[in-house]
């Protein structure tokens, strides 16, 4: 008996193997100090994980939290790729940067490696977590991975609340005595609404070295008071750094959970159309709980359906106007969405310019509106060609804009001024859109309902409301 049960087990040990098609490294930095260790699977489904292991930013725990991940990824079609990141020795910017460098090389090689380029995660352990909460919240779009799993992550970098040695590691002891730096780099204080990722938070009840109350904890309220994608799974025991160890005792319930999480969390087709909705409050999802899954364009990608990408990029209290108390284009959404590369942008601003202290500048709202519609459409600066007799087929240029007029302000409420937006802002819009060709969707008028579509505030609509104003723009879109 115990000769089959040892030719099964290493049968079995062949049959994980027989998962990694290849294995490699490849050094992130000239001088080979900084590495990826890279496992590809035999059959990949296309989503790409890079892993960040921990060790309190003075050493690297790369096995349990590092490479021992790669069989069970590999059987699930995932391609795996360990960072081994230099030590921050007093320059937080060596990590940071060798881990970001390894998400573009992902990137970069996604179609030879059989990787959806918009399926690339991020898994850290301990400081580790640390490191991909820091990326998942400070690094530029290109860097920043699609999902985070943070295994009892460090997050905040108040010493007395936290792991006191990767605190002092990452910062430097100069560093921990500046606040708006601990502040900064706590990365809960970093989350930002419908730009940083999903994240699976996991930890263990008892882990006595970073304490999960105060970090992992703290990253998953940030996230939800955000109504960011988030989940979290404390176990009763296992304390700290268990890692992928099959000695973890809730192990294989783990591994279901993960697994489970990432089936959730599928990626969009790499072909699909890429929608940016860039806008104010309304298109943030103001008063909407969880309006990364319930505000309007989260609904727009369920009318749309998966030959569609819908990213919201719409920032509370901005304007379209650069004098304005709250301008859209300072923001790091603007910044984000033009980095998306979209094929359609809907712009959904001027409720906040309307606003008196706004509409003193209002001689410059076309002007500003213009600037942010050549900055997505360069080509639009130069001048039409005259088309000859046998002019060749040309490609249309992308994005295809669509301007929104303001819905109606059913109240005063913040200074919004209805009369400003009939007369003012929309006149402006259609004019602009004629001038360069664009498409016009007039909420004003076809968001008919009344205060039944509305939050008591008379300005932002309701569930029901986002639902309405989704419909509408799907209609237009499909056009």
């Amino acid at each position: 008996m115990k000769k089959f049960f040892v030719i099964g087990m290493l049968f079995s040990a062949v049959m994980v193997q027989a998962q990694t098609a290849r294995t490699f490294t490849l050094d992130l930095t000239e001088d080979g100090k900084a590495q990826m260790v890279c496992f590809l699977p035999e059959t990949s489904c296309g989503k790409a994980i890079v892993g960040v292991p921990g060790g309190g930013y003075s050493v690297l725990s790369n096995t349990h939290e590092g490479t021992m991940a790669s069989d069970w990824l590999n059987q699930q079609g995932i391609a795996y790729f360990v960072v081994n990141y230099r030590l921050p020795e007093g320059d937080r910017m060596k990590p940071m940067s060798d881990v970001m460098n390894g998400i573009r090389t992902v990137r970069d090689s996604a179609k030879v490696w059989g990787i959806n380029p918009n399926d690339v995660g991020i898994m850290g352990f301990s400081a580790g977590g640390h490191l991909a909460s820091v990326v998942s919240t400070h690094a530029d779009f290109d860097a920043r991975p699609n999902f985070s799993i943070l295994f009892y992550p460090v997050i905040s970098m108040d010493q007395r609340v936290s792991h006191k040695w990767s605190c002092i590691n990452f910062l430097g002891e100069e560093g921990l005595k500046d606040p708006a730096l601990v502040r900064d780099f706590s990365t809960m204080n970093a989350v930002r609404r419908h730009l940083t990722p999903p994240a699976l938070i996991i930890s263990a009840s008892d882990d006595r070295l970073v304490p999960f109350v105060t970090n992992g904890l703290e990253y998953y309220k940030a996230m939800r008071l955000a109504g960011n994608d988030c989940a979290m799974y404390v176990y009763p025991t296992g304390d700290h750094g268990f890692g992928f160890g099959p000695w973890f005792k809730y192990h294989d319930q783990l591994l279901t959970d993960i697994g489970n999480w990432l089936k959730a969390h599928q990626a969009p087709k790499e072909d699909a159309v890429r929608v940016a909705c860039i806008g104010n409050s309304i298109t943030d999802g103001h008063g909407i709980d969880m309006a990364t899954a319930y505000g309007y364009p989260a609904l727009l990608q369920k009318k749309l359906g998966s030959d569609y990408w819908v990213k919201n990029f719409g920032v509370s209290a901005r304007t379209m106007l650069n004098k304005g108390d709250y301008p859209y284009m300072n923001e790091l959404a603007w910044k984000d969405a033009l980095a998306f590369k979209p094929d359609i942008v809907v712009i959904k601003l001027g409720t906040n310019d309307s606003k008196g202290r706004n509409w003193l500048f209002g001689a410059e709202f076309r002007q500003d509106l213009e600037q942010m519609i050549t900055t997505l459409r360069p080509d639009l600066l130069q001048p039409a060609k005259k088309k000859g007799k046998k002019a060749a087929a040309t490609v249309p240029a992308k994005p295809q804009i669509f301007l929104c007029t303001p819905i109606k302000a059913e109240k005063t409420t913040w200074d919004i001024n209805d009369s400003i937006i009939v007369n003012g802002v929309i006149p402006v819009q259609q004019e602009v859109a004629k001038k360069y060709g664009l498409n016009v969707i007039d909420l004003h008028t076809l968001f008919e309902g009344g205060e039944k579509l509305m939050m008591t505030d008379g300005i932002h609509p309701n569930g029901q409301g986002a639902d309405k104003m989704a419909q509408i723009i799907a209609d237009a879109l499909k056009q």
